[in-house]
C-alpha cells in the first residue's frame, strides 16, 4: 500500500511537469509563429523593391533583365547571406536571375503568395508575387532561411524535447527521493508492525509516528490493549484452571497409585477379571455416605489409575499449551540450550518406560546449541519421545538425534512404529486430533505442544518417515545463530 502511495503521488507530481512541458513547447510554437509573421511581412514589403530593381528587359531573347537591386533588398541579402536567396522568373517558369531552386509555379494572381521550400538542408520561407516591372509581367521571389517557424520544427528535439525530458527526468528522481523521504517513517512503522511476534502487544511509540498518521497509530494502540486484555483473560483463565485442576488430580492419582500397590502386594495382578473381589490384608476401600465400605476389583482399580493417570497428564499438557502461548516468553531473554544435554537427560527420564515396553531406547547425539527456553524445548521433546513410546509396538526402537547440518542446529526423534500417511501429516498437528485407528490412549496434544513450542522459537517442526520407509520421524530444525 506504501509503495503503491508513493507511486501516485509521484505520478501525480510528475504529470503536471509533463503539462507543463507541452503548453511551454506549445508557446514555443506561438513565439516562432509570431515571429514568422513578422518575416512574412518584411519579405512582402520586399517584394515590389524587388520587382523595381528591375530596371530594363532583356537586350536578347536569352539575355537576362538588367537588374540594380534596392538598397532594403541589398540589405536584406546581406545581413542573411548563407540564408536568404532571390529569383526572378517570366511567366513560363524559366528563371531569369537570381537562384535556379526557387523556380517554381507561376502564381495566376498578383496576390503575394508564401510556400517553403528545403534547400542545403535548410528550409526557407519564400514570398512569391506576380507583377508589372520594368521587363515588362514578370514573378519575383524572396526566401528566408531563418524564419523561426521554419527552423522550430527541425530544432524541436534538441531546444524543446530533449530539455523539458532531462528537466523531467531530472524533477522526477527530485521528488521520488523527496517522496521516499518524505515516507521514510510511515515505512519504518509498516515495518515495525509487519516484523512484530503475534504475542507482542505492546503500544506503537507515537513521537516516532509521522503527525499525519498519529491518530491511526493511536487508534492501533486501542485495538492491541483490547485484543490484550482479552488474550490475557484467555491465557489466566486455561494457566488457572490447568493449575486448580493439577493438585486435586495428583492427590487423586497419589491415592489410586497407593490402592494399586496395596492390591499387587494382596497377591491380585493388576488385570484380573471384572467382578473379583480384592482380598488384601487390608484391602483398600472407599467410604461409602452410609458409611459402609466399597470393594473395588483389580481391573478397576486398574481403569481408574489409567484414567487419573490420562486426566492428569492433559492437565499437564493444557498448562503447557498456555505456558507456550503466553506473552510473557517475549520479555524473557532466551538463553544458549545444550541439545545434546537435552536429549541425554530426556534418555534417562524415559528409559524406565522405554524398557517396561521392551522398546531399544537409543542415542544419535553430536554437540548443538540454539538459543531459546530451556524448560519449553525440554516439553516439546518429551511430548515427542513419549509419543514415539507410546505408538511404537513392543520390541521397536526410538533414536533421539541431535547436532549441525548446513549450519542450523536440529532434533529428531525416529520410531519405526505404525507411522503417520502423507495426508494425514498436517491434520495431526491440529489440536486433540488423533489418527482414525489409533491405538493406545492420547489427548491429541503431543505433536500439537511440539509445534507450538517450534513457533516460539522460530523453528520448523516437520514429519517424514522412518528408516526403511517405516515408522515416523520427527525433525525439528532451528534458525542459524
Amino acid at each position: 500500500m506504501t509503495s503503491d502511495l508513493r507511486n501516485r503521488l509521484l505520478l501525480l507530481l510528475v504529470a503536471p511537469l509533463c503539462v507543463l512541458a507541452m503548453i511551454g513547447a506549445w508557446l514555443d510554437y506561438r513565439s516562432a509563429d509570431e515571429a514568422a509573421g513578422r518575416h512574412d511581412q518584411r519579405l512582402m514589403r520586399l517584394l515590389p523593391a524587388l520587382a523595381d530593381s528591375i530596371l530594363s528587359p532583356a537586350m536578347t531573347e536569352d539575355g537576362q533583365p538588367l537588374l540594380l537591386l534596392a538598397p532594403p533588398v541589398e540589405e536584406f541579402l546581406r545581413q542573411n547571406t548563407g540564408f536568404s536567396g532571390f529569383s526572378v522568373q517570366d511567366l513560363t517558369g524559366r528563371v531569369l536571375l537570381g537562384d535556379d531552386w526557387l523556380g517554381n509555379a507561376v502564381p495566376t494572381t498578383s496576390v503575394p503568395e508564401f510556400h517553403s521550400v528545403e534547400h542545403d538542408r535548410v528550409v526557407y520561407r519564400v514570398a512569391v508575387q506576380r507583377g508589372r516591372t520594368s521587363a515588362g509581367e514578370l514573378v519575383v521571389a524572396l526566401a528566408d532561411g531563418s524564419d523561426p517557424r521554419q527552423q522550430w520544427g527541425r530544432q524541436l528535439l534538441l531546444r524543446v524535447l530533449l530539455p523539458n525530458l532531462a528537466l523531467i527526468a531530472a524533477a522526477a528522481l527530485a521528488i521520488h527521493w523527496a517522496v521516499r523521504r518524505a515516507f521514510k517513517p510511515l515505512v519504518e512503522l509498516t515495518g515495525a508492525v509487519e516484523h512484530r511476534s503475534p504475542r507482542d502487544l505492546s503500544p506503537i511509540d507515537e513521537a516516532a509516528s509521522p503527525a499525519e498518521v498519529r491518530p491511526l497509530v493511536d487508534a492501533l494502540n486501542r485495538l492491541f490493549a483490547l485484543v490484550n486484555a482479552q488474550a490475557e483473560s484467555q491465557r489466566r483463565f486455561v494457566a488457572d484452571a490447568a493449575h486448580q485442576l493439577r493438585t486435586p488430580l495428583a492427590g487423586l492419582q497419589a491415592q489410586v497409585e497407593a490402592w494399586a500397590l496395596a492390591a499387587q502386594s494382596a497377591g491380585e495382578p493388576d488385570g484380573a477379571g471384572p467382578g473379583r473381589k480384592l482380598e488384601p490384608k487390608q484391602p483398600p476401600a472407599l467410604d461409602a455416605p452410609g458409611g459402609g465400605a466399597i470393594v473395588l476389583g483389580a481391573l478397576e482399580l486398574q481403569k481408574l489409575r489409567q484414567a487419573t493417570r490420562r486426566t492428569s497428564k492433559l492437565a499437564h499438557q493444557l498448562l503447557a499449551l498456555s505456558r507456550a502461548d503466553a506473552r510473557s516468553l517475549d520479555a524473557q531473554p532466551p538463553q544458549s540450550v545444550d541439545l545434546k544435554a537435552l536429549c541425554e537427560s530426556l534418555l534417562e527420564a524415559f528409559l524406565d518406560a522405554a524398557t517396561a515396553k521392551g522398546i531399544d531406547l537409543g542415542l544419535e547425539t553430536e554437540p548443538a546449541s540454539t538459543a531459546g527456553h530451556g524448560w519449553l524445548l525440554r516439553e516439546m521433546l518429551s511430548n515427542l519421545v513419549d509419543n514415539a513410546i507410546k505408538y511404537t509396538p513392543a520390541g521397536g526402537s526410538v533414536t533421539l538425534r541431535s547436532g549441525l547440518r548446513g549450519g542450523q542446529a536440529f532434533l529428531q526423534v525416529e520410531d519405526d512404529g505404525p507411522g503417520v500417511p502423507d495426508a494425514e501429516r498436517q491434520r495431526v498437528m491440529q489440536r486433540f486430533y488423533r489418527l482414525p485407528g489409533s491405538a493406545g490412549e492420547g489427548t491429541g496434544l503431543g505433536l500439537a505442544i511440539a509445534d507450538e513450542i517450534a513457533h516460539v522459537h522460530r523453528a520448523g517442526l516437520t514429519l517424514g518417515g522412518g528408516a526403511g520407509g517405516r515408522g515416523l520421524l520427527v525433525t525439528v530444525r532451528f534458525p542459524p545463530a
